[in-house]
Order: C-alpha cells, then sequence, then structure tokens
C-alpha cells in the first residue's frame, strides 16, 4: 500500500519555486585586518619578553638571598655557644654575595653591624641587637631563646630588605 498521490497545490502557497532561500554573509574574522594591529602585536610580544626577561634576571640575581633564608631557618632559635657565630658567618657570607669584597671582608665589630643597618632603609637590628652582635661572638655570649628569635628575625628581614648595589 502506498500513500495517495498529493495535490499539486499543497502546503504553503508562498513556498512556490520562485522561493530563494536567504543565505548567511560570510563569518567575520577574529584578524586583525591592518597592518597597525600587527605593528601593536610585535610592540606587546617584544615588551613581553623585556619584562620577562628583567624578571628572570632579578630572580637569578637574588638567588643568594633566597639561600641565605633557607640557612638562616635552618639554624634556627635554639641557641648554643657556637649559635652567634654561625649567624654572623651567614650574614657575612650573604653580604659577600650582594656588595663587593672590598666593601664587607675587612669589617668587624660596630662597624659591622653598622654597615648592616645602613645597608637597609630601614634598620633591622635594635641596639641592644647590635651589641650582641659586635661583641657577643667575641665574649662567647648565649643569648636567650627570645632573644635568639628576635634576632634571627632582623637577620631574616636583612636579608630581604638589604639593597644591594645595581651593578652587582
Amino acid at each position: 500500500m502506498s500513500a495517495p498521490e498529493l495535490p499539486e497545490i499543497f502546503g504553503n502557497y508562498v513556498l512556490g519555486e520562485a522561493f530563494v532561500e536567504v543565505t548567511a554573509p560570510a563569518a567575520v574574522s577574529w584578524l586583525p585586518q591592518t597592518a597597525g594591529w600587527a605593528w601593536l602585536g610585535v610592540a606587546l610580544g617584544l615588551l613581553l619578553l623585556r619584562l620577562g626577561w628583567r624578571r628572570l634576571r632579578r630572580w637569578y640575581r637574588d638567588r643568594y638571598r633566597r639561600e641565605a633564608r633557607a640557612r638562616l631557618r635552618a639554624l634556627g632559635a635554639e641557641p648554643d655557644e657556637r649559635w652567634l657565630a654561625e649567624l654572623n658567618r651567614l650574614l657575612k657570607l650573604t653580604a659577600l654575595a650582594g656588595y663587593s669584597r672590598e666593601q664587607v671582608a675587612r669589617l668587624c665589630g660596630r662597624d659591622w653591624v653598622r654597615f648592616l643597618n645602613a645597608c637597609c632603609p630601614q634598620a633591622p637590628f635594635s641596639a641592644a641587637q647590635c651589641e650582641l652582635l659586635s661583641s657577643g661572638v667575641y665574649l662567647r655570649a648565649v643569648p636567650e631563646r627570645e632573644q635568639a628569635g628576635a634576632l634571627l628575625q632582623a637577620s631574616l628581614d636583612w636579608v630581604a630588605q638589604h639593597e644591594a648595589p645595581a651593578d652587582a
């Protein structure tokens, strides 16, 4: 059984043979069409490369700070008779990495602590800590636990805040 024949005039009369379907226009390209956008893209790319390069150089230049912080944290705030000497040694190594040997190597005592405080915009070491750092090593002083914690924190602040010369 088959379906009956449909009449010639069936359905919508407007959809006859003269009907032309509307076609959608071509998609608009998202790519820039003028040379100005290409130049702007190149300029932005170069700017991003420069910023990335400067950031990489700064990260590489500050590697001594990361190592100094790790060593200071490993030293801890459990003082014994060698604790002050070890703290001073770590500070001296850090200063030698950030400054020239001529500036740092000859410093000891009060001159050493004055140098440390002068390297920061705001002095991290208090007067009592300065005295402990400058003469405590020679007297083999053992700081109390609270003093050691505060001195260790001031040392960490110095490592983070000291302003190394631009040519270093």
